[in-house]
């Protein structure tokens, strides 16, 4: 007997095809069947009266930060109300995974708290098969897939050293990258922006994702530079790719700052010159004006160096305090993404802290700040990066709305929310899928309905090579979003980021309902994803 029957549905397969009326069938957690008449003759225990609206492959968020956060609350409802029904972690080189340095869980952990949140967790995994065991005996209602992360394997070898490693280290870390692959990692990710990602050179990053050749899994990254240095850093990484033959896949593609803006149509082309060159490149956006990620981010790379409490010790000395200034407002690092400088402080808003003293910063910009503080806007960021223990999140205003639609309406180009939980998030946690599905689809007519699906389907299921997902077909795992193209949209705002969208009305994991009519059900059918 079949599970669930979905009649009368819009069906959007996830290919780009138009949309058919028809029925979909699902049994043991799979596609059984897709039928072109609403109502097939089959005995299903269940049947679920779509009313005309569409029925589609479940949303693969391809750039999540829920790494922790699914400890917290497995039902990441935030996530699956969006109708996402798998999450690509261990972004930006931030994996939770491999974690073998003694008492590295706790530095691990404190350096990367405003992104990944001030979670109780205990770190019980040492290897990436660990982790995902821990995911799965904890239970998610969302699928989760892990890429292993730059960051973390030099964390394991090196700490937070600004330094090369020796022929021996960077074997190991080699090592620590093919060890992941084999425990069932999906890709190799690094954040270049970030520390201690940022110390590495091009024959480290070139010689680990080498790593992947075998397996044909993507090297996912966040460039070196979205702004200034942008072209140097698409050019490194496309290098990257030709030379060592490995799919890659390019982070939250953006052209960041002011001098960039309008430069969107220079940065497809060389898209495009990579793939006529032969390499296997793809991208992905979140349909915002404004990107987020840790506060602490803003700080030369120097500054963490010695690890979080190395850099603790760094803003409470003038010394270094007066170094730390002249670095950002003089802009005297070649190749730094220095966001402040970038974008201007009065585009950088906290999102958020973690204690109740500074909570009403949230949603404050820097300048402000400093202006109530009557202090300089780099030393108010020290000043609160101190108070918090580092954990502050912010939100950077420095896009322009033209170049997001003009990437977004990119066919290479699939969707990633991006998102930090916590405080007064950017509003991407919520709403953005149907963001797309409401405001670019409905509203603003950029995309048709069956191609932003293909972006948030079938597209980042090619990059991220997950075989059985994405697509409507018979024996696909059963990833299921029913959604009402006429009143879909996005209900979270940057003043209001916290709330859930409309017309979502239920989504299905692995064929068990984690949305239905509109409501979580606490239901966790997700698995962990291992190649």
């Amino acid at each position: 007997m079949t599970d669930l029957l979905i009649e009368n549905a819009r069906v959007v397969d996830g290919t780009g095809a138009p949309w058919f009326r028809g029925a979909v069938t699902v049994e043991g957690g799979r596609i059984e069947s897709i039928h072109r008449t609403s109502s097939p003759d089959v005995d299903p225990e269940a049947t679920l009266d779509a009313e005309g609206n569409v029925v589609c492959p479940g949303f693969i968020d391809t750039h999540s930060h829920s790494d922790l956060e699914l400890f917290e609350d497995p039902t990441l409802a935030p996530k699956i109300r969006q109708g996402i029904t798998t999450e690509i972690l261990g972004q930006d080189g931030f994996s939770m995974a491999p974690m073998y340095r003694e008492g590295g869980a706790d530095q691990w952990a404190k350096q990367l708290g405003a992104l990944a949140g001030d979670v109780d967790v205990e770190w019980t995994w040492g290897s990436v098969a660990d982790y995902l065991d821990a995911v799965e005996e904890n239970g998610a209602a969302p699928n989760v897939a892990l890429l292993v992360g730059h960051g973390a394997v030099r964390f394991d070898v090196l700490g937070m050293a600004d330094r090369a490693p020796s022929d021996d280290e960077l074997d190991e870390m080699g090592d620590l990258v093919t060890e992941a692959l084999e425990d069932g990692a999906v890709g190799f990710s690094t954040g270049l922006i970030y520390t201690p990602c940022t110390y590495a050179d091009t024959r480290e990053i070139r010689e680990l994702a080498a790593r992947l050749g075998p397996y044909g899994r993507p090297f996912v990254a966040h460039i070196r530079s979205e702004g200034r240095w942008i072209w140097e850093a698409l050019d490194e990484f496309v290098d990257i790719g030709a030379e060592e033959d490995v799919p890659l896949h390019l982070s939250h593609f953006k052209v960041a700052g002011p001098m960039q803006h309008g430069k969107v149509d220079r940065a497809t082309a060389l898209v495009e010159a990579a793939r006529e060159r032969g390499v296997d490149l793809t991208a992905e956006q979140y349909p915002y004006t404004a990107g987020s990620t840790m506060l602490s981010a803003v700080l030369p790379p120097w500054v963490h160096a010695e690890g979080p409490d190395g850099t603790l010790e760094f803003l409470t000395d003038e010394t270094a305090r007066e170094r730390i200034r002249r670095d950002i407002e003089e802009w005297r690092i070649d190749g730094w993404e220095n966001i402040g400088k970038l974008t201007g402080w009065e585009n950088v808003v906290i999102a958020n802290v973690e204690t109740a003293a500074n909570e009403r910063v949230e949603g404050m910009n820097v300048a402000a700040i400093a202006a109530e503080r009557d202090v300089e806007p780099v030393d108010a960021v020290c000043d609160l990066l101190l108070e918090e223990d580092l954990a502050v999140s912010m939100t950077i205003h420095m896009l322009e709305e033209s170049d997001v639609q003009d990437i977004l309406s990119y066919e290479r180009v699939c969707v990633g929310s991006d998102g930090l939980f916590g405080g007064k998030p950017h509003p991407r946690v919520y709403g953005t899928y149907p963001r797309i599905l409401g405001h670019y689809v409905r509203e603003r007519n950029l995309l048709t309905v069956e191609e932003a699906v293909r972006k948030m389907t079938s597209l980042p299921a090619r990059a991220m090579g997950l075989d059985r997902k994405g697509i409507l077909r018979s024996g696909m795992d059963a990833d299921l979003v029913v959604f009402d193209p006429v009143t879909v949209e996005s209900r979270a705002t940057f003043e209001n980021p916290r709330r859930h969208p409309k017309g979502i009305d239920h989504v299905l994991v692995n064929g068990e309902f984690v949305v239905r009519d509109v409501e979580t059900t606490g239901n966790l059918p997700g698995r962990a994803v291992r190649k």
